[in-house]
């Protein structure tokens, strides 16, 4: 029993990152497309790694990018070294990727120090609840899981403010990697969402909870997916509404709008619940992710499931309290 255990646990770990992964590189050339995109294009229900928009099949794009390069930061470091985490983010973004975020690129090219950066921006644009920080959080759920709640979210708002400056964003991710952690425990994260809602900082909680209520529909969003709010609430939406990784990501990507990100975090989220046997191989095999600004490494899925296996065994202390961490701009 106890190795069956142990099997189970290392199946979601892997389904954690290769899924996050794999929604993004599904998800990819459908983005800003319609409701219903992904059904028109699969009518049949057994969508493929199809490529288009600028995409070869089953190449993943910004999201897992910068989902690996918090990965190796991890691992090469020895735990979160915010400043290293922010070079090789500013190192990729140097390289030209295909697809970065606006903001994330204004903050990355912006010249300024790494723990102000994210700041000044949001002080001078107001804005800054993008998506972008819940789109590279598999990998960091998955080291700092074994730590425990209040150790994982609190690692969350310190990567995600190294780009996004408005707390939304950071209590966001926070929910993504305590409810990946419920995950790959055993446990439901949908369950685990008001215990997340109850460390979610007060100013935002209201606004969070309805989101990802029960009730929540991608329908009644005020913004587009590519903010924050409701990229996590169509995840939870399309993980409450289906029964399988695959049709998750179906109902995710049908939504239309930022359909590789919100595909990314679904794919996070049902591939840490229901593990890498229930990511079609159709989908996991053509997977490869570039690395802009590191030469010409492209990892593929035996790569990331390496990957995973490190940063879970890797996880065992929780973050130093005297850490470096972004400022704030008020």
């Amino acid at each position: 029993m106890k190795r069956r255990s142990v099997m189970e646990r290392q199946d979601r770990v892997v389904g954690a990152v290769v899924g996050s992964a794999v929604g993004d590189a599904l998800g990819a050339p459908f983005e800003f497309g319609p409701a219903g995109v992904y059904t028109a294009r699969f009518p049949d229900g057994v969508g493929t790694m199809c490529g288009g928009g600028g995409w070869e099949p089953g190449e993943a794009t910004d999201d897992t990018q910068m989902a690996v390069l918090v990965a190796e930061s991890l691992l090469e470091r020895g735990g979160l070294d915010l400043p290293d985490v922010f070079g090789r983010f500013r190192r990729w973004a140097a390289g030209e990727p295909k697809d970065i975020g606006l903001q994330t690129e204004d903050v990355l090219t912006s010249g300024e120090p790494w723990d102000i950066a994210a700041a000044l921006h949001f002080q001078v644009n107001g804005r800054a609840a993008g998506n972008g920080s819940l789109m590279r959080a598999a990998t960091s759920a998955v080291y700092f899981a074994r730590a425990g709640q209040v150790a994982t979210m609190a690692a969350a708002r310190r990567i995600a403010a190294l780009t996004h400056g408005d707390r939304a964003a950071w209590e966001g991710t926070a929910v993504l990697h305590e409810l990946i952690r419920v995950a790959l425990d055993g446990g439901d994260p949908l369950a685990a969402v008001p215990g997340a809602l109850d460390r979610v900082h007060e100013d935002h909680r209201e606004r969070w909870a309805a989101v990802l209520a029960p009730g929540w529909h991608p329908d009644t969003a005020t913004e587009f997916n590519g903010a924050v709010w409701p990229c996590l609430g169509t995840a939870l939406w399309a993980l409450r509404t289906t029964h399988t990784y695959e049709n998750a990501l179906a109902a995710a990507v049908d939504v239309g709008g930022d359909t590789d990100t919100v595909a990314a975090v679904t794919g996070g989220l049902a591939g840490a619940l229901y593990g890498l046997g229930a990511i079609p191989a159709r989908w996991s095999e053509p997977l490869h992710v570039p690395l802009p600004g590191y030469g010409d490494r492209v990892l593929r899925t035996p790569d990331l499931v390496d990957l995973a296996g490190q940063l879970d065994r890797a996880s065992h202390v929780a973050i130093p309290t005297d850490i470096r961490t972004p400022r704030t701009c008020t």
